[in-house]
């Protein structure tokens, strides 16, 4: 007897998996807010124009694909738990989520408003920039125990 084995091209399974998208698109704006970082690190220690602004549109568009993720996981929540009241990790999960994402906005920000106003970026912004690392990984290490990678989930 064949097991009920699930394709994984099938647009079913693609489009209408319970969290599959919010897992997948997670990781768009934790790579490009590190890769900001990193960049806007070397732009600060040998202050090259080219390394400033590749951090600030990763910056940009890390703060843009927040949307997204924060849609889908609001939908895995509905989808996967019927809309239940949030208690323990998964509630801690959203709250610190929301904390992230208005973080990786408000660090592009700073960058807007000193390139805007043409304005060298201030000094503390690094120390923002890390603050806002520390909070997603947080994050991330809370949903890796939501989906079950970190540990039972």
């Amino acid at each position: 007897m064949r097991a009920n084995v699930v394709n994984p091209f099938d647009p079913k399974t693609i489009f209408l998996a319970k969290h599959a998208q919010h897992v997948v698109l997670i990781h768009f704006p934790i790579a490009l807010l590190i890769a900001a970082v990193v960049f806007d690190f070397i732009a600060h220690c040998t202050k090259r124009n080219g390394a400033a602004d590749a951090a600030y549109y990763n910056l940009l568009v890390a703060a843009i694909s927040t949307v997204p993720v924060l849609a889908t996981g609001l939908l895995a929540w509905q989808f996967q738990l019927e809309g239940q009241k949030l208690k323990g990790i998964l509630l801690l999960h959203l709250v610190l989520a929301c904390v992230s994402s208005v973080l990786i906005w408000l660090v592009w920000w700073v960058h807007f408003r000193a390139r805007r106003q043409k304005t060298p970026l201030p000094k503390y912004r690094l120390m923002f920039e890390f603050l806002t690392v520390s909070m997603v990984a947080l994050t991330a290490h809370l949903g890796g125990f939501l989906s079950g990678v970190n540990g039972p989930g």
